[in-house]
């Protein structure tokens, strides 16, 4: 009458001893992708952090001693060895990689007529617009 009782009980263990382990196992790699997501939110903020600085010393300090980011006349700019044609226009856009990763940002200046200056700097953690990972920040000044 008690026959298999002993296998239906190891059954019984080994189900929930394996529903917990597989518990644990998805909380895991939840935790990694929330992990792995600030970390590349990071990079991403650095990235537009290094646009927004560039495009400061180009409009402040720019060693011809006028901004870079002029409406009557353009100028090149270098951020990160590579050259760019910014100025000339009332909104400047520019775009360039971090090297040696494959980070990338994109700065918007806006000079307008009433001396005011608008700067917005997107930072990405991967120039790769097909990447369903990429993410965006972004660091805004006025003066």
């Amino acid at each position: 009458m008690n026959k298999g009782f002993t296998l239906f009980i190891a059954i019984i263990v080994m189900g929930t001893l394996l529903l917990v382990a597989a518990g644990i196992t998805g909380l895991a790699v939840k935790q990694s992708l929330i992990s792995s997501t600030g970390r590349e939110s990071q990079y991403a903020f650095y990235a537009a952090d290094t646009g927004m600085e560039c495009a400061l010393y180009w409009d402040v300090q720019n060693p011809s001693g006028i901004s870079a980011f002029s409406t009557t006349t353009s100028s090149q700019i270098t951020c990160n060895n590579q050259t760019m044609s910014v100025g000339g226009v009332v909104t400047s856009t520019f775009t360039f990689n971090i090297s040696p990763d494959p980070f990338c940002t994109t700065v918007t200046v806006t000079k307008n007529p009433n001396n005011t200056t608008r700067i917005e700097s997107k930072g990405y953690n991967t120039c790769d617009l097909s990447n369903p990972r990429r993410v965006e920040r972004a660091v805004r000044a006025s003066y």
